[in-house]
């Protein structure tokens, strides 16, 4: 029997069951020349199921997590498919994402499967101009990603002609949905052709999702990709340890960390674009080489920063996890999470980075009070022990360079290679005792190595001063698919915020938009605005409040200034909004 004649095929495939190449699922000469080019070798397992439907023309439902090559699932077929068809000025694909960072990314792949082809490809989003997406719509594209809300814009104002649309792919559909933008999926998608090819790609599948796949996917197959279990000891080679500090030490605990550990080669995750420029900016200060690389830059400055690192030129590149997929670079020698990530995937995906080639690597993470029960989740699943150890002090830094200026003096004797300094010792010792001299010498050297910065001891957390902030005893992590019924008072199914997810009670603050319904926002502008500047994931946004004037929203408190920040610079509706912290 064949597959492509199943419609509802569920795969419960695991990486090490992939097929032997691309070769094999019906893609063409030019697109496996490609492949081959970028070094692709082996299909993931949504690849491998996926690409034979969609060359068939078949509407696609796919089941799979973040990171599992859903993008080069959807793009190979689509390109191959463009290869055979007659150029239009109208676009031929559009494919909907529910941040920027994700539609930067995207159309970054795009054109990276499709530059033999010549593909053209715009990303359109809020937060950038728009006059550039009106000249390149008008002078003609051949893929738009796009999110829903810019797409809409551009529909409206009829810039965006779907037409002669033949592939509308919907990524991420359920964390669209999280964000508020089922009614503009619907109002998208009822303005396509009904012959078109539609695929959609999601997580998980909630009711909404299965309800919009109903109205606008013809008899689609359906696959699910089960997520492989993480195994105890994920990573053997990787040494992992964690340190407790509170948020306004840690670039001063990072710092310590690295000049304690002198690491070759470092990749930092942060979790934000903002923290990254403001790490990058701070590490720099400091005196180390660093490069900040997030879903902001365009491909040749991440092709620059990428080639620096790789070089060796840049000792630490410091990354958001987005910005970071796709890296493969086997000299990493320490990972540092500057935050927690939520997830236990996300975790290993980061470590995994090091410890490669049969090299032992390091692992560190820095754990503020709140996040530690984040971290016991994290050692459950993965079954691995993270070790927590007290950061280095002062002391301990100190001694360290005066080792380390120890060991280079000795190189230097036994090299025999200082000959020229000899009558400088010689007229000094004539004056002052030779330990006296040698010890001052050593008092220049540290001084030129330490810089002119201060050290300042960092507040050592003690065990019990934790425990406050832990997950409850028996406290179970909440269901990934909640219940979206529970409404807000005037808003419309906002996710619960992190207070109602069944971790511990994070501290929240409430944020103040000088503008509300009578300026035509909603919640989904206000999640958006959240999610794409600040890189907030909308999960961690609470309660949402529009009144005519005004909005409020609750997010974590110790985020709050940096989101402030980054949607300072944005504009909602067009209109530039001003925002305060508000005292509850």
């Amino acid at each position: 029997m064949n597959k492509h004649d199943i419609t509802h095929h569920q795969s419960t495939l695991s990486p090490k069951d992939a097929s032997p190449g691309f070769s094999t699922l019906g893609l063409e000469s030019p697109l496996l020349t490609t492949l081959g080019t970028l070094g692709y070798e082996e299909p993931t397992p949504i690849q491998q199921e996926a690409i034979p439907p969609l060359l068939a023309k078949r509407d696609l439902i796919g089941r799979a997590a973040t990171g599992t090559g859903k993008t080069a699932a959807f793009t190979l077929p689509l390109l191959q498919r463009l290869a055979h068809s007659t150029r239009q000025k109208n676009p031929f694909a559009l494919i909907l994402v529910p941040t920027r960072e994700l539609a930067i990314q995207v159309s970054e792949a795009v054109h990276r499967y499709g530059k033999a082809q010549g593909i053209g490809i715009l990303a359109i989003y809020g937060g950038q101009a728009i006059r550039p997406q009106l000249v390149a719509l008008k002078r003609g594209v051949d893929v738009v990603v796009a999110t829903p809300g810019r797409a809409l814009d551009h529909i409206r104002r009829k810039t965006l002609q779907l037409k002669d649309l033949q592939i509308v792919v919907l990524d991420e559909a359920d964390e669209m949905l999280n964000m508020g933008f089922a009614e503009d999926l619907d109002a998208i998608l009822q303005q396509t052709p009904k012959t078109r090819q539609t695929a959609l790609f999601s997580a998980t599948m909630p009711p909404r999702i299965a309800s919009i796949a109903r109205r606008h996917l013809q008899d689609p197959v359906e696959i699910q990709i089960i997520k492989e279990p993480i195994k105890a000891g994920v990573a053997p080679r990787v040494n992992q340890i964690g340190y407790l500090v509170t948020r306004p030490h840690k670039v001063a605990a990072l710092a310590r960390i690295l000049d304690m550990a002198t690491p070759k080669s470092t990749l930092v995750f942060c979790r934000t674009r903002l923290e990254v420029d403001e790490l990058t900016s701070a590490l720099n200060t400091r005196g180390y080489r660093s490069e900040g690389l997030h879903g902001g830059l365009n491909q040749a400055q991440r092709d620059r920063v990428m080639a620096s690192f790789r070089s060796g030129k840049t000792e630490l590149l410091v990354a958001t996890d987005v910005a970071a997929r796709g890296l493969d670079i086997s000299h990493v020698s320490h990972v540092m999470n500057y935050d927690v990530p939520s997830s236990p995937e996300a975790y290993v995906h980061r470590i995994g980075r090091t410890g490669r080639a049969g090299r032992t690597g390091e692992a560190i993470t820095l754990v503020e009070p709140r996040e530690q029960w984040l971290l016991k989740n994290i050692e459950r699943l993965t079954k691995s022990k993270i070790e927590m150890a007290t950061l280095p002090t002062v002391a301990d830094l100190q001694a360290k360079r005066l080792t380390g200026i120890g060991t280079s003096i000795q190189e230097i004797l036994t090299a025999n290679k200082f000959e020229q300094f000899r009558n400088v010792v010689n007229t000094l010792i004539e004056k002052f005792d030779p330990v006296d001299v040698a010890a001052a010498a050593i008092q220049l050297a540290y001084g030129s190595k330490s810089g002119e910065r201060k050290e300042e001891e960092i507040p050592v957390i003690r065990g019990h001063e934790m425990e406050k902030s832990r997950r409850p005893q028996g406290s179970k992590q909440a269901p990934q698919e909640r219940s979206r019924g529970a409404k807000i008072r005037g808003e419309t199914g906002r996710p619960a915020g992190p207070r109602d997810r069944g971790g511990p009670s994070i501290k929240m603050a409430t944020l103040s938009f000088s503008a509300g319904r009578n300026a035509g926002i909603g919640p989904r502008d206000l999640v958006g605005a959240i999610a794409n500047e600040a890189g907030l994931p909308s999960k961690m946004i609470g309660p949402i409040k529009i009144d005519d004037q005004f909005s409020l929203v609750k997010v974590p408190a110790e985020l709050a200034r940096d989101i402030m920040k980054a949607i300072g610079r944005t504009r909602l509706k067009g209109k530039k909004v001003s925002i305060r912290l508000e005292r509850d």
